[in-house]
């Protein structure tokens, strides 16, 4: 017999921007690989265990490594995005606010991501790292607001 997890609407309405920003994590994981195996492999690199790190990844052409920089972007302040979203479903946060603010974050993070991977025009992509704290900053307020 199938056991089906049960889950609460709202919980899930919380939940599924979750879900999304790690799916997108896997696209840009996805295209870093796919840009930078070729050109390692265009520019005859051989991979040395030895070098100081990042020293051959800083042989790529530019375009190249921004997918990597922004994989490494995704590893590091959407985990507190992750921390705030699973606080609130623990919590019972699923107001329509804390779900609005939490696509938001994410849409934010995808158009930063696609900014930087392609053009990377520094003034913009900073503009939309300020611009996603804002909901950051409202999801934090909510968890804040229900636990003490």
């Amino acid at each position: 017999m199938e056991s089906e997890i049960q889950v609460a609407l709202p919980a899930l309405q919380l939940i599924q921007p979750l879900i999304a920003l790690v799916g997108w994590s896997m696209v840009m994981w996805t295209w870093m690989y796919a840009t930078r195996l070729p050109a390692v492999s265009a520019m005859n690199i051989k991979l040395d265990p030895s070098a100081p790190s990042g020293s051959q990844m800083a042989q790529l052409p530019a375009s190249v490594r921004w997918k990597a920089d922004n994989y490494n972007h995704l590893m590091e302040q959407p985990t507190l995005f992750y921390a705030l979203v699973l606080g609130l479903s623990v919590l019972g946060g699923f107001s329509d606010f804390a779900v609005y603010a939490a696509w938001s974050y994410v849409a934010l993070r995808i158009v930063h991501s696609i900014f930087q991977a392609v053009f990377n025009i520094i003034e913009v992509r900073f503009l939309l790292f300020v611009l996603s704290n804002i909901p950051l900053l409202f999801l934090l307020y909510e968890a804040a607001r229900i636990a003490f």
